[in-house]
């Protein structure tokens, strides 16, 4: 199968492809650079990074040293808490910008609604490197309802991406549904639950049941759900079976069984992050 034939494999919605390859906790350069180039070789067309990954670098040498044009590849960072003031949004978007050797990124995210952050302030400085084509769409990232409301007084339509922890122990009902009323795209980090997909007796009977792997089945809730989902890997194996998800469709019977799991678990909670998970 060819690289292209791989790619269109993948939906896209409003430009955005809904499947991507997350770098979280992987600071290693040259191990990133090269899980993204198999990546995107694979048929990834998303990548996902971060300036507090301190791995964009590896990432831009992984895009550069691909065989694909940096212009079919859809690249998301965040800008962190410390770095929300205007002026500081501004020039450390364009340090992300060198140290990931492009001219603009597909879409940048404020990080957290923590640390520096002021709506106003600085989603302001995010419209200012949209208008100037440094960035292609505005994120933000573990934003709850409240967060959102504020956020698209100051933006509007221009809102649009929320990345927020996600998968089947932690379902995020009411924030899916605020975001498809307010036309807001989700994207899922963790979502394998960190490796907690691998003991949730349900979703080890579906993967059973259609002979796959049980991040394969948390993968195609969340595609079927109309989230995107960037799972983490690093190894050519992992990043071959978090592909292989594309394929699976679950059945009525297996979303409904993974809806009505009955836990909750957030795995990622620091100290920064919104009262309301407290």
């Amino acid at each position: 199968m060819s690289q292209q034939q791989s790619a269109d494999e993948v939906p896209v919605r409003d430009g955005m492809p809904m499947f991507g390859l997350g770098t979280w906790e992987n600071d290693d350069q040259q191990q990133v650079a090269d899980s993204v180039q198999t990546a995107l070789e694979m048929g990834y067309r998303h990548i996902d990074t971060a300036q507090i990954y301190g791995n964009e670098e590896g990432v831009g040498d992984g895009i550069a040293a691909a065989d694909v044009p940096r212009e079919d590849v859809f690249l998301a960072s965040k800008v962190w808490i410390s770095k929300l003031g205007h002026d500081d949004v501004i020039s450390s978007t364009k340090e992300s910008l060198q140290k990931l050797g492009t001219d603009y990124v597909d879409l940048m995210y404020v990080h957290w609604p923590a640390g520096a952050y002021d709506a106003e302030e600085t989603l302001s400085a995010f419209a200012e490197l949209k208008q100037e084509g440094h960035i292609e769409r505005i994120g933000v990232s573990n934003f709850e309802s409240e967060h959102l409301d504020a956020a698209r007084e100051v933006l509007g339509d221009d809102v649009f991406v929320n990345q927020v922890e996600m998968h089947p122990r932690l379902r995020q009902e009411a924030l899916r549904d605020y975001c498809a009323d307010a036309d807001v795209e989700l994207v899922a980090y963790s979502p394998l639950a960190r490796g907690g997909v691998f003991d949730m007796p349900t979703v080890s009977e579906i993967a059973d049941k259609h002979g796959v792997s049980e991040p394969q089945v948390s993968l195609a809730w969340l595609r079927q759900k109309g989230v995107t989902a960037i799972p983490k890997a690093t190894s050519q194996s992992h990043i071959r079976d978090n592909w292989e998800s594309l394929k699976l469709e679950l059945d009525e019977a297996d979303i409904e069984a993974i809806d009505a799991i009955d836990e909750t678990e957030r795995c990622v909670n620091p100290d920064f992050g919104p009262d309301s998970w407290a």
